[in-house]
């Protein structure tokens, strides 16, 4: 994973490693643009692959992506971090929870290759190896359909159904995968209920509006109680100049609305859109967005079961007419 390490630079830096190049010359900028200091140093940073992420936990870890409010992000972070994962190395399952309105083959690109789902699995009609489709681009990265489009469950479908779903995953021949993502669908009823059953972890996806902070709330006592205690949240189309206008909340006051950890933040991005158009996760546009850089960031600390702080963006200030001289 890409780190960022800053180095103040001398007339004449130095470096630790020789591997290490600067991405541009420090000399060629002005340091009244960077800093407004008495005595600016110039100071330049160096990207530098330097590790791989260690997966932290017992394997397989089932988390659920959900939220409560629909239209926030949920499937669109499941494709997403689901194939970072993959591109890290680590064999993913990604679980299309949502009955009848499906939209992660969509995502993926993978609609025209579902043949058979979950159901056809339970009623004998196919083998569970059947029902996993493997992406062509990252092999280690496969999806399942609960069910098809506009078509209704069995009754007897819940949350046991898809426990031993979980249980057949991690008892395959050819190994139990790494994790298994399984988006949530919309709302706290029924099928809420069954999505999180086999989920020992929790990603909250929000925005920073009240709806979907009222409704993440709720999701996330609802998750504790059914005792799902690892709990991180990504805060999606997140604006700057919008929270620098006081028009948005910012990320720090979201984190102190529902005091989770922070898993990542994903700023708005209009290749969003296109890339769902396409059937093309962000994660794989070169070269690479800022939603999709997030997202790749989010995987890599969900590996490892870490959380990122926020940072307070400034508030502009503002505009003073004529008349404000004489108080108005």
């Amino acid at each position: 994973m890409l780190s960022l390490q800053l180095f103040c630079a001398n007339p004449k830096p130095t470096f630790r490693s020789p591997s290490f190049e600067p991405l541009f010359n420090p000399k060629s900028l002005k340091p009244s643009k960077l800093y407004q200091k008495s005595k600016p140093s110039p100071i330049y940073s160096v990207l530098q692959w330097n590790r791989t992420p260690e997966l932290a936990g017992e394997t397989p870890r089932v988390v659920v992506i959900t939220s409560g409010k629909g239209g926030v992000g949920k499937t669109t972070t499941t494709a997403n971090v689901g194939l970072s994962l993959a591109r890290l190395g680590f064999s993913v399952v990604a679980i299309d929870a949502d009955v009848g309105l499906r939209n992660l083959d969509l995502l993926l690109g993978l609609e025209n290759r579902v043949n058979y789902t979950v159901v056809e699995v339970l009623n004998g009609d196919c083998r569970l190896d059947q029902a996993l489709v493997r992406d062509k681009r990252w092999s280690n990265f496969e999806l399942l359909c609960i069910s098809k489009p506009r078509s209704k469950l069995p009754i007897g479908f819940g949350g046991k159904a898809l426990v031993w779903l979980v249980d057949a995953l991690k008892a395959r021949e050819e190994g139990s995968p790494d994790f298994i993502l399984i988006d949530c669908p919309a709302g706290i009823d029924a099928g809420f209920i069954t999505a999180i059953t086999p989920a020992n972890e929790a990603v909250l996806v929000t925005t920073p509006d009240i709806t979907s902070l009222r409704d993440a709330d709720r999701v996330t006592g609802l998750l504790e109680c059914d005792g799902i205690r690892d709990i991180k949240m990504i805060v999606n189309r997140v604006r700057t100049d919008m929270i620098k206008g006081e028009d948005m909340m910012s990320v720090l006051d979201v984190q102190e609305m529902l005091g989770l950890a922070l898993l990542g933040v994903i700023p708005e991005d209009s290749e969003v859109i296109r890339s769902t158009n396409r059937g093309y996760p962000l994660v794989l546009n070169k070269p690479p967005t800022l939603a999709g850089l997030a997202f790749e960031q989010a995987a890599w600390r969900l590996v490892e079961q870490d959380s990122m702080k926020a940072v307070m963006v400034e508030e502009e200030p503002k505009k003073r007419g004529f008349f404000s001289f004489f108080g108005g």
